[in-house]
């Protein structure tokens, strides 16, 4: 990671400050000393308090965080541009729009608008419409680039605001403070540093002092920002690899399941034709004759039971009754009985 020492710091001019009248007592720690009414500021901490954000900045950045670049001065905005868009983090450096922070929902609206007005552009929709309805979405993209155009990729919250100057970046601060979201900021002797988690001593009104300060925030999160894409493009591609085998071997199984399915399916059709081709080649049952089935229907005779009687003839049957003898004993008993009853 790029670093500044103190020569750096020296020739740049970052231990100037404001005029001893206009400074900020909570300033006074890091303040070495006055001159000519101006008062100096300490570079021994500045190096130190230096380092410690860059650090923080490159850890952020490596693991995938975002840093928003704030610098709306003139001083700060062609470095801050620059390194963000080298960075490829969100930045502003025009306007700071109330809100960007504390009401994301409605700037991501915006930001949609912004990104569908931009296609119909690409696409050569705003040149089809009437005039005054196309002169009308030409201002409207104009003014959202104006207003949005560094942070259009931003679809979340930041992880950490950087900020170049605390007094012009005001509602910045205060945002990124009701957020609790952590802020880089540069302080000059007339600024409040309470509020900013790391704290960056130095001159803020010099083109130098300003390019100096980000470029070494830049340097640290462009370096860490491109080892994690690279570590993202390598997981991406082993995920993308993961997914191919997972669905090779799917696609695998899904053959070998139709293939085991269409043997089953073969192997029973065979099995019924089998059937059926043998039951083609048994003969006809013949019918049985009339006197076999009334002896069937009758029941079978067991081997040891006797043979059933045969029925005799009708006189015969009518002969026996007449010799009976204790047939003929009761016919004279029975007609006493009725004459009696007479």
């Amino acid at each position: 990671m790029p670093e500044a020492g103190l020569k750096e710091l020296l020739e740049a001019g970052v231990h100037f400050g404001h005029q001893t009248r206009r400074w900020n007592p909570n300033m006074r720690r890091y303040i070495f000393g006055e001159l000519d009414g101006i008062h100096i500021i300490d570079l021994i901490q500045t190096e130190a308090l230096l380092e410690n954000a860059r650090r923080f900045a490159g850890e952020l950045a490596s693991g995938g965080g975002t840093v928003l670049f704030v610098g709306t001065k003139k001083q700060a905005r062609g470095p801050v541009q620059e390194w963000a868009e080298r960075c490829k983090m969100p930045y502003v450096s025009q306007r700071w729009l109330g809100g960007l922070l504390t009401n994301f929902n409605t700037i991501s609206a915006r930001i949609s608008r912004l990104h569908e007005l931009t296609n119909w552009r690409e696409e050569g929709k705003l040149a089809l419409l009437p005039t005054k309805e196309r002169m009308g979405m030409e201002a409207e993209l104009a003014k959202l680039e104006y207003n949005l155009g560094g942070v259009r990729d931003m679809d979340r919250l930041p992880d950490a605001v950087f900020v170049t100057d605390l007094k012009t970046e005001e509602i910045a601060v205060r945002e990124a403070v009701r957020l609790r979201i952590p802020i880089i900021g540069l302080v000059d002797t007339n600024c409040d540093p309470t509020q900013i988690d790391y704290v960056i001593p130095g001159n803020d009104d010099a083109i130098r002092s300003c390019q100096l300060v980000i470029g070494t925030i830049g340097g640290a999160i462009e370096e860490g920002a491109g080892a994690w894409r690279v570590q993202e493009e390598r997981r991406l591609a082993e995920e993308m690899e993961r997914r191919k085998k997972e669905e090779e071997e799917r696609k695998k199984r899904e053959e070998e399941e139709k293939a085991r399915v269409e043997a089953e399916e073969a192997r029973k059709k065979a099995a019924e034709e089998e059937a059926a081709r043998k039951a083609s080649e048994q003969p006809p049952v013949q019918p049985k004759p009339p006197q076999a089935q009334a002896s069937q229907a009758a029941g079978p005779v067991g081997a040891g039971d006797p043979p059933p009687p045969a029925a005799p003839p009708a006189g015969e049957a009518s002969s026996a009754k007449a010799d009976d003898p204790s047939t003929a004993e009761k016919a004279p008993a029975e007609a006493a009985k009725g004459e009696g009853a007479r």
